[in-house]
């Protein structure tokens, strides 16, 4: 176990204010903490149900050591004290925590397990770095932050660790509230009644599938829109920090095939928007569906 001095100290610092509240439309420091707390649950069950799960002969039997246990078990400690620090902190500053819910993560072993581990930490960096933006306590953007980069770490080891480049791009994608609700609610079954609700809304999933392995610049995937149909106009955008990357949508039977452009790399978020010029919560119309793009 880490040692929780950190933690304690940092604690400290946040107890002495409130959660900031800023002039427009947004949602406050405690709301945003809540945020990455509902997230921070969600991987915490997810490692430590797995850990339950499997045992060390069983990552030996699915070609992986010891050592790969082991690290995830240093992984699962790290979320549970995410869950500990972010608790804390918001009841320190007078906001009541979000409890963790219940899941259904889908893996059946434990390669599939640890494939779903390196989603579930990309999505988890990029969703404190679309967060980052809106933190108004340096306090509390210090401790997003703190969380950001071991999130990032745990995503670069599970990442080389099932043989996909631990860095593959020089840049992360920062999603927005709603893309990574939408995303977190596809493991999400049910919530404690006592939870506060958090100002996001999910869009419609949006699945990628494509008969190129692996998926590389050029590769042409598929966007399904299974159970609903998309009206009008649509358009595909990958979210990058720079802004979307817009690429033709071509309508077939289930949704859409798109050929990955340029400049996209690593874990990456693609989404179906009503125009073509902008991939914000006002536009957004499916998605994001995640594609793993190789160089």
């Amino acid at each position: 176990m880490r040692s929780t001095l950190f933690t304690v100290s940092a604690l400290a610092a946040l107890s002495s204010a409130a959660p900031a509240k800023r002039q427009a439309a947004g949602p406050t420091d405690d709301v945003i903490l809540n945020y990455a707390l509902t997230l921070e649950h969600l991987e915490d069950t997810f490692y430590r149900e797995a850990l339950a799960k499997y045992s060390v002969a069983d990552f030996k039997s699915a070609g992986f050591d010891e050592a790969t246990y082991n690290r995830i078990k240093t992984v699962s400690s790290d979320e549970a004290q995410h869950v500990s620090f972010l608790t804390g902190a918001l009841t320190a500053a007078g906001a009541k925590p979000v409890a963790a819910c219940t899941y259904n993560f889908g893996y059946t072993d434990v390669k599939s397990f640890l494939a779903t581990a390196s989603v579930l930490e990309g999505v988890g960096v990029s969703a404190y770095l679309g967060a980052a933006a809106d933190i108004m306590s340096k306090g509390y953007l210090t401790a997003a932050g703190s969380i950001l980069t071991v999130e990032a770490r745990h995503s670069a080891y599970v990442r080389n660790t099932i043989g996909q480049s631990p860095f593959p791009a020089p840049f992360d994608n920062p999603l927005s509230y709603n893309s990574v609700y939408t995303l977190a609610a596809q493991f999400i079954t049910g919530c404690p009644s006592t939870n506060a609700p958090l100002p996001v809304k999910a869009f419609p999933t949006l699945t990628a599938s494509s008969k190129d392995m692996p998926i590389k610049v050029g590769s042409t995937i598929m966007l399904a829109t299974k159970g609903y149909a998309v009206k009008g106009d649509v358009y595909a955008a990958f979210i990058t920090v720079t802004g979307p990357v817009f690429a033709t949508p071509k309508a077939v039977s289930g949704g859409y095939e798109v050929v990955v452009p340029k400049g996209i790399a690593g874990q990456s978020y693609v989404v179906l928007t009503s125009c073509n010029t902008a991939a914000t919560d006002d536009t957004i119309v499916a998605g994001p569906a995640i594609v793993e793009v190789s160089a």
